[in-house]
């Protein structure tokens, strides 16, 4: 067995365990589209109608995958192809994944890219904090998603309420917690942020001004790819 690091991390043990759970979950998907099928038929949609619906929402669920798999890129040469497979496939989102393979990294005192010159300690370290992290939200939602959606359903219905505000607060505070990972890697890392704002931006009014209501599945790639060419540009200027 290779005991190198990339021997490790591309093995074919961590492929077959990663791969038993992306296929119980492709069963799990399956299972319950064949449920939601039968019932929709029962409820009298004619086969015709859930297929129009079954390629309207293939379409809107293949291109936001674009962003998912630009951060597989970015994360597989790092922490091999099977981890990021895992994560990016179940229950990772590739925002979160990103930043918390980064930040973990960088408490141990390493850069995410020398990730491989450290040991398999650093990668397992890491394995943790991107598991543990995201898991406590799924917990929260199987006890109390319900009535967390039913909650945020009321505050929205009233746009006077408080509700309103407390959901923007929430939203600017989510900001705020990661804004400090960006601004503290040098000037790159904070010209490379901005870039990807006034794309999202720029996007997100081109939207509204011309309601291209499809251009809407495309901001999140267009920002992670325009970010990571600027990245090189801003390196490639201020290097």
């Amino acid at each position: 067995m290779d005991d190198t690091f990339f021997g490790i991390v591309n093995s074919g043990l961590l492929y077959l365990l990663v791969g038993i759970v992306i296929v119980f979950v492709v069963l799990l998907s399956l299972l319950f589209a064949k449920k939601a099928w039968n019932r929709a038929l029962e409820l009298g949609y004619t086969k015709a109608q859930l297929k129009k619906v079954i390629k309207s929402t293939s379409i809107a669920t293949i291109v936001p995958s674009l962003a998912i798999v630009i951060g597989l890129f970015a994360l597989a040469p790092v922490l091999g192809n099977a981890w990021p497979w895992l994560r990016l496939s179940v229950i990772g989102s590739v925002t979160y994944e990103l930043m918390a393979a980064d930040m973990a990294s960088s408490s141990m005192g390493v850069a995410l890219t020398d990730l491989p010159t450290v040991g398999i300690d650093a990668f397992v370290n890491i394995m943790f904090v991107m598991t543990v992290g995201i898991s406590a939200g799924m917990f929260v939602l199987l006890f109390f998603g319900e009535k967390i959606q039913k909650g945020i359903g009321s505050m929205g219905k009233n746009r006077k309420s408080f509700g309103v505000v407390a959901l923007e607060c929430f939203m600017i505070g989510l900001l705020a917690t990661f804004l400090p990972a960006f601004f503290t890697k040098g000037v790159v890392s904070v010209l490379t942020f901005f870039t990807s704002s006034v794309i999202t931006i720029t996007m997100g009014l081109i939207v509204l001004k011309y309601n291209i209501k499809w251009l809407k599945d495309f901001i999140l790639a267009f920002a992670l790819i325009g970010g990571m060419a600027s990245s090189v540009l801003w390196t490639g200027l201020l290097g």
